[in-house]
């Protein structure tokens, strides 16, 4: 689970919680560009391509469950 924090000051940024990964993205929740700074900003921490990382659940929702090929 990944809780998403758009528009915000910090970003890009992944924060490690006991919750899970806070990530906080600059972009705006608009026509899908927070989702994008999403999958931008964990390939950045997960040191892998953009492609291989995937948003399964929570398209619209601030929580979503994404999944990172290796």
């Amino acid at each position: 689970m990944v809780r998403v924090k758009p528009g915000s000051r910090r970003g890009p940024l992944v924060e490690d919680t006991p919750d899970g990964l806070v990530v906080h993205v600059r972009e705006r929740a608009v026509d899908g560009a927070a989702n994008e700074g999403v999958i931008r900003v964990l390939a950045d921490h997960f040191t892998v391509a953009p492609r291989r990382v995937r948003i399964l659940r929570g398209h619209a929702a601030r929580i979503k469950r994404v999944e990172v090929e290796e």
